[in-house]
């Protein structure tokens, strides 16, 4: 089973999708990006969304599911020759990790008792909402 999360730039998920083991991951970009379950904000001009991606991406279908969604893809590329950059940001490693480990917390995903894609999608989409509601219970708590 394999788990496709889109999340924000400090680790919410904000959609997910799951499918066999053997679909690459560039094939399940469109359909992640369209679990999206919060509206975007319109894309203005000289305001570009961004989306970062790992190698695994880096298909003529991972490069068009981001350009026809209207993101700005940053992916690293397979075979990179162009000359080491100057880092002028900081890189944002292992966030979808962070978050998939945090999913795997719950034992019900950890060890997947359900048999139906379906009623394991459902579990994944409940923890990802705990998730939400746990930070803003410790945000308003903070104020």
């Amino acid at each position: 089973m394999k788990k496709s999360l889109i999340v924000e730039a400090d680790g919410g998920p904000l959609g997910i999708v799951v499918a066999g083991a053997n679909v690459p991951d560039a094939q399940l970009l469109a359909a992640t990006i369209e679990a999206i379950v919060l509206e975007r904000p319109p894309v203005e001009e000289g305001y570009a969304q961004h989306l970062c991606l790992d190698r695994g991406y880096d298909t003529e279908t991972g490069w068009g599911a981001c350009l026809d969604a209207e993101y700005e893809p940053h992916i690293a590329l397979l075979r990179d020759t162009r000359p080491p950059r100057p880092t002028v940001h900081p890189a944002r490693r292992w966030v979808v990790e962070r978050t998939l480990a945090w999913l795997s917390m719950y034992r019900g995903i950890l060890i997947r008792w359900e048999k139906k894609s379906a009623n394991y999608l459902g579990m994944l989409k409940l923890a990802c909402g705990l998730l939400w509601f746990r930070r803003y219970h410790r945000l308003a708590n903070l104020r």
